[in-house]
């Protein structure tokens, strides 16, 4: 090629396929490159070429069209977890609802003693026979409106807040007017004071959580005084029991309630005179108690300061003893560095010796 372009001549090329040799003029609009290119490449572009590239163009379509069902399928999703996460809100929201509705319920049931018979209100879950708890006097005056007001007014819903605002403004009544009221929560007070004593609670039973731990009670504590109407109770319970023995505790309780309400006053008045004793000797006995366990934690805290002494001492007896071991350490370094400059002045002077020797023999 290189003594082709010498000569000015045009270069022969072997046309593939072909037997005979053809010049580059000839194939220069054919499948061969021009001559200015520095390399010789095929120009044109083969059916085989052609395939190739539809081909790769089928794939890259395939590529973009698998692209876009992507992300359709990940916007579907999104749309679809998005719609599950309102349904959730909303359903939450009604259970917030619903809980706030059943609260609300509830702390009207056991305002106005819903359900809840002579005392105690509220349709609570019982898990055991444990006896209803107490009304006080204002929860009894409430119950009582509350069935006034339903007896004047059956088909009126009653809204709790101001029916609670109008029987807040009533009970700012006179004390006499007052004392039904009062005698109604002594008697439930007893009927629960009566049960509670041959309560006993099942076995296994589970203690729900938040509850608070009963305080410990001291065994040598003063025992409390008792009211006059338990006094009453106590002389008069086991007659009722005797005259009807088919009554329960409730029953009992009812019965000696009844009676202490249809008593004289000169009557009750021994039973009170019981209570303001017991009540004296009570405080008696709590002062001396509390003046004995006074001097037990005083006695406990000057053991406590005997000890703290004791301990005291032990950490001075050992602070000594660390300082009289480091000082007979110290002794023993100096010992040992005054043997070891001893020891090497004796034998600088050996060497002096030596040193004499030899310059006599020579």
């Amino acid at each position: 090629f290189s003594s082709s372009r010498k000569q000015g001549r045009q270069p022969q090329l072997e046309v593939p396929g072909k037997g005979s040799h053809r010049t580059m003029s000839e194939h220069h609009r054919g499948a061969w490159g021009t001559r200015e290119d520095a390399v010789w490449w095929p120009g044109g572009i083969s059916s085989t070429d052609q395939q190739t590239i539809q081909h790769h163009q089928h794939l890259l379509n395939q590529h973009h069209q698998q692209q876009l069902a992507q992300q359709q399928l990940q916007q579907h999703v999104q749309q679809q977890q998005q719609q599950q996460q309102q349904q959730q809100q909303q359903q939450q929201q009604h259970q917030n609802q619903t809980h706030v509705q059943q609260a609300q319920n509830n702390a009207i049931q056991n305002k106005m003693g819903a359900g809840g018979g002579g005392g105690g209100g509220g349709n609570r879950p019982v898990k055991d026979n444990k006896p209803r708890g107490r009304m006080t006097a204002y929860a009894f005056f409430v119950q009582t409106c509350r069935e006034e007001h339903k007896k004047k007014h059956p088909e009126e819903q009653v809204i709790f807040a101001e029916f609670s605002r109008k029987c807040a403004e009533r009970w700012k009544m006179l004390d006499k007017e007052k004392q039904r009221f009062h005698e109604m929560a002594e008697k439930d007070k007893a009927r629960y004071e009566l049960e509670m004593q041959s309560y006993v609670p099942p076995k296994g039973t589970v203690v729900g959580k938040g509850k608070k731990r009963k305080a410990f009670k001291d065994p040598n504590a003063p025992k409390r005084s008792l009211s006059a109407f338990f006094w009453f109770c106590h002389e008069e319970r086991n007659k009722v029991k005797a005259l009807n023995p088919e009554y329960g505790v409730g029953d009992i309780a009812k019965e000696l309630g009844r009676k202490w309400s249809d008593m004289d006053a000169e009557v009750k008045s021994r039973y009170e005179q019981m209570a303001e004793k017991d009540k004296a000797r009570y405080e008696a006995e709590m002062t001396e108690y509390k003046i004995k366990c006074k001097n037990e934690q005083g006695g406990q805290v000057q053991g406590q300061a005997l000890n703290l002494g004791g301990l005291q001492n032990l950490h001075v007896q050992q602070a000594a003893a660390a300082q009289l071991q480091a000082q007979v350490q110290q002794q023993l370094a100096a010992q040992a560095a005054a043997a070891a400059a001893a020891a090497a002045a004796h034998h600088a002077d050996d060497d002096d010796d030596d040193e004499g020797d030899e310059d006599d023999n020579e």
